[in-house]
């Protein structure tokens, strides 16, 4: 039996009253099950599938780039650990491998991947408060603004999703 991407339960964004650092989480879970949603009921041929050439981007392609991009945020940037030890799918000899080499891993362990890092990501950014100071390359911003550049790459490569959804097998809903 060939492995197929899982069924996704979806949070509810519209549930209630929260606070703000619910409203931030909950929202970036939300776009989390959104990417793996698009995926759903598709085997590991159909997720390597690129949407037009030269784009190199894939529907696997995007789960393993959010694993890492989940890592150099939550792990690596907010909560000082070790890069090394973090790095996942990108390589420094070739910086797209998370979209170019999808044959390194089987999909079924991408997604356990994926999973660990969502898990590592929450369990780094519960230690800190939104406004704790998080320093990049370019500048210093907070966890609040993380959680917002988070759900802004997300909603932007659910789009992308959506495009190589409809490729794949013609759906176009979520």
């Amino acid at each position: 039996m060939t492995w197929t991407a899982p069924e996704i339960d979806q949070p509810n964004v519209f549930s209630g009253d929260l606070g703000e650092r619910a409203l931030l989480e909950n929202y970036l879970d939300y776009f989390r099950a959104e990417l793996l949603k698009k995926c759903t009921g598709l085997d590991p041929d159909q997720l390597k599938q690129r949407n037009v050439d030269p784009s190199t981007i894939s529907l696997l392609g995007l789960v393993r780039h959010m694993a890492d991009v989940e890592k150099w945020w939550f792990c690596v940037l907010l909560d000082q650990q070790d890069l090394a030890a973090q790095k996942t799918f990108t390589q420094e000899e070739d910086f797209d491998a998370d979209f170019n080499d999808l044959d390194g891993l089987p999909a079924e362990d991408v997604w356990k991947l994926f999973d660990k890092a969502v898990e590592q990501a929450r369990d780094s950014a519960a230690k800190y408060d939104l406004d704790k100071d998080v320093r990049t390359t370019i500048a210093t911003v907070n966890l609040r603004w993380v959680y917002i550049h988070m759900i802004e790459e997300y909603a932007r490569h659910c789009g992308h999703a959506d495009f190589l959804r409809e490729r794949i097998d013609g759906a176009t809903s979520s």
